[in-house]
């Protein structure tokens, strides 16, 4: 019997608590929903850039599901495949052949110099039967010269979105430190009593941003060095970049974290935003081919803060870009961190009683 009091006691408790029972059940469902979408089979066609190729071999790399754009004057390979958007050049300059890849992701560079390397075999094979119908000296393998813009034949996945893991555990950690930090100030009555004395709210948030904000600059700093030192991340561009999209992103953690924690009067109840906020950052920050997903799912992307904080850190330490060049990504977060800490001023009202 006093099993059966405890089952019911905490059927009600539960029952009681709308929130918990929402998140309960709707939860689970946003995440499988989330995951239907994203790993949808859906891939997406490399686009590859020709100049010098003729007729037949365009053919031959169509029929492979490659999106191939024909350009004449070429003076800059490197430059022409960031400013069409390429996944690939290949150049024909007389007997010699020259695939230039992206490598922004591993697994596409490496699918379409396999699909350029069987048309080679390919014309290989009809070479010797003398049969050739298509300029089989083009695409030898002998002739053909491999190039990367970013990393090199030895990148691994992993090289690509371990910068997207820097951000994400930082934004995580930052996230759930700060907003069940404040949520203990006001379970033990701490904010309440703050509240009552003459100080702003606008001061109250200040001292909990730069609070906790130094701590979470210790637990950055820690991160970036650990991960750059000794899991031997790649770092091409300047670790100084780094840092400071980090603190960025520990910014936004930080003032999402102490605004959630005003709509949570438990522990329990923050955590249960993790299923909500946090996850589906994780599969718009990058990690996943957002170019893959469906055009109105990708529109979710632009209201991520990882999305932002994910181009950046990948951007500086994959790519070596320099901080102007990812200053945009900088701008938007910014302005998600001001939005937070004005939302954070108008929640703080509702716990001032005099």
């Amino acid at each position: 019997m006093r099993t059966v009091a405890l089952i019911k006691r905490i059927l009600l408790q539960i029952l009681r608590d709308k929130r918990t029972l929402a998140l309960l059940f709707v939860a689970p469902l946003l995440v499988l929903t989330l995951m239907n979408l994203v790993f949808n089979g859906n891939t997406v066609d490399p686009v590859l850039g020709v100049a010098n190729a003729n007729q037949q071999i365009i053919e031959k790399l169509e029929d492979a599901d490659i999106v191939v754009k024909e350009y004449n004057d070429v003076s800059n390979v490197k430059d022409m495949i960031l400013d069409k958007d390429l996944d690939g050049f290949l150049q024909v300059e007389g007997d010699q052949t020259t695939l230039t890849l992206l490598n922004d992701d591993p697994t596409i560079a490496k699918s379409l110099e396999m699909k350029v390397k069987q048309i080679d075999t390919q014309a290989k094979q009809l070479k010797l039967m003398g049969t050739n119908t298509i300029q089989s000296d083009l695409l030898s393998q002998d002739s053909l010269n491999t190039n990367y813009v970013y990393g090199s034949s030895e990148t691994e996945l992993f090289d690509t979105f371990s910068p997207i893991l820097v951000g994400f555990f930082v934004f995580f950690f930052v996230f759930l430190i700060s907003g069940i930090g404040l949520l203990n100030e006001r379970t033990t009555g701490t904010l309440e009593r703050l509240l009552a004395t003459p100080i702003k709210r606008g001061e109250i948030v200040a001292g909990y941003l730069v609070g906790y904000g130094l701590l979470a600059l210790i637990q950055t700093v820690i991160i970036v060095l650990f991960a750059i030192n000794v899991l031997d991340m790649v770092l091409v561009g300047s670790i100084w970049t780094v840092m400071l999209i980090n603190v960025i992103i520990a910014l936004v953690a930080l003032s999402l974290g102490i605004l959630l924690s005003s709509f949570a009067s438990s522990e329990f109840q923050m955590i249960q935003f993790i299923p909500i906020i946090i996850v589906p950052q994780i599969f718009f920050s990058g990690i996943f081919s957002i170019e893959g997903m469906a055009d109105w799912l990708q529109v979710f992307a632009n209201f991520m803060p990882l999305y932002y904080a994910a181009d950046a850190l990948k951007g500086v330490m994959y790519e070596g870009l320099s901080l102007a060049e990812i200053s945009s990504n900088l701008y938007i977060l910014l302005a998600f961190a001001a939005v937070f800490i004005i939302l954070n001023l108008f929640a703080l009202k509702k716990y001032r009683k005099l």
